[in-house]
């Protein structure tokens, strides 16, 4: 009950410092015969016993005292046990609502830690638990499911960089830039809480240091460009190594880069020379194209060559087989009939030659010895002709002169022609 409400019941309207509460400066006490009830103040150990009338009934306390004058031994008697009742109740509820504080609950996902007296006693499950209040025994509560993340290099934003983490020196004595993250989650809460000062700063060094060692023994160019996964791999498993030897109780789950790059003082002259760099492998690629492109059409050109000399040459030599053998051929048939074979084969050159050659056909009979040949019309006739045949390699006569008319085989009887013939054989 408030103490307002208290008062207000109890009518209490005197103040502290009037003189009818107690002995006066010399110590006498101030007469009060003759006043009648109520003009004077009453008196304290009234106003207690009121007080507890009161508060025992708030608590169904049916013993109270109604009449104004409890001087009795036996009122005094039931007061004191009023109060003592009071004065129990009071201390159980205080004792409950200790109790009660003891109460706390876990979320899922998190661990519950309780301590004794300061030192660790064992962990909670998720939900509803309960641990002896203060000052025996408290509770902290660890989410062991969050994925937590440490960031070297920058905070927050990677133009905000922090140069006396980012900065490293690589194999070949080049300075580099490397921003990365570091994802992590707890896997032992009572490590995590008790076994280092500063938990999250130690995983921050631990990753430092461990990309350090691992850019310290890389080259400037694998760290920039095709070794970025290779060395995020590699500080996560030596942050991992570090961190389990430190027993802090973090798993690291992933290492990310954000930034690989050389310092801001030498990014023009680096970029320049990657540039460069690009430019000569463009070229070579070039050429190598090129390169891929003309040497397959040469050897082919040189294998078709070869093939078409190989050809030509089994040509020529099958060419000159055959002639020797059909000269042994037309040997043996020489040697049976001379004169036949001979006029076959002056028939045969005659044909070739003429089928060959222009030609003019002249009637001996009716015409005179006096020819004239157009000399100029044939010229023009053996150069069309050698326009048209330029893969030719002796070019025909440029005119034909017929025999004399008694020569000419185009008047002269198949039948003379025999017996001249044979007349040549004779002879």
């Amino acid at each position: 009950m408030p103490f307002s409400s208290l008062k207000k019941r109890i009518g209490l309207k005197l103040s502290l410092n009037d003189p009818r509460w107690g002995p006066d400066k010399d110590g006498n006490k101030q007469a009060q015969e003759g006043k009648k009830p109520g003009e004077g103040p009453p008196d304290l150990d009234q106003l207690w016993r009121d007080f507890n009338q009161r508060l025992n009934g708030l608590f169904g306390n049916k013993n109270r005292n109604n009449g104004g004058g409890g001087n009795g031994g036996g009122g005094g008697g039931g007061e004191l046990k009023g109060a003592g009742i009071t004065v129990g109740a009071v201390a159980a509820i205080a004792v409950l609502v200790w109790l009660a504080s003891g109460a706390f609950i876990v979320q899922e996902g998190q661990k519950g830690i309780v301590t004794t007296f300061g030192r660790y006693s064992h962990e909670t499950p998720a939900g509803f638990n309960w641990r002896w209040p203060y000052p025996f025994q408290a509770n902290e509560t660890v989410n062991v499911s969050q994925v937590r993340t440490v960031e070297v290099g920058y905070r927050t934003n990677v133009r905000n960089k922090q140069a006396a983490e980012s900065l490293m020196l690589t194999d070949d004595e080049n300075i580099i830039d490397i921003q990365f993250a570091v994802q992590y989650r707890l896997s032992d809460p009572k490590a995590w809480l008790y076994n280092n000062r500063d938990a999250e700063d130690t995983v921050r060094q631990v990753a430092e240091t461990s990309i350090r060692e691992i850019v310290g023994k890389s080259k400037m160019d694998f760290v920039l460009y095709e070794g970025r996964e290779k060395v995020a791999y590699e500080t996560q498993q030596l942050m991992q190594q570090i961190l389990d030897r430190y027993a802090s109780g973090a798993m690291v789950t992933n290492v990310t880069m954000q930034a690989v790059q050389p310092p801001e003082q030498v990014q023009a002259a680096f970029d320049d020379a990657v540039k460069a760099g690009q430019d000569r492998e463009r070229q070579k690629n070039e050429g190598q194209a090129y390169a891929n492109d003309i040497i397959p059409k040469a050897r082919g050109y040189a294998f078709r060559l070869l093939q078409e000399a190989e050809a030509y040459r089994s040509m020529v030599t099958e060419n000159a087989s055959g002639n020797a053998d059909r000269f042994k051929s037309v040997l043996v048939e020489y040697q049976k009939a001379p004169g036949v074979t001979r006029d076959r084969m002056y028939l045969d050159t005659m044909q070739q030659i003429f089928a060959n050659t222009s030609k003019v056909m002249v009637d001996s009979k009716a015409g005179s010895n006096l020819l004239y040949l157009p000399l100029d019309k044939l010229i023009a006739q053996v150069a069309a002709a050698e326009a048209t045949r330029s893969n030719t390699t002796a070019p025909p006569p440029a005119a034909v002169l017929l025999p004399p008319p008694e020569n000419t085989m185009s008047t002269t009887d198949p039948r003379r022609a025999r017996e001249s013939s044979r007349d040549r054989e004779s002879r």
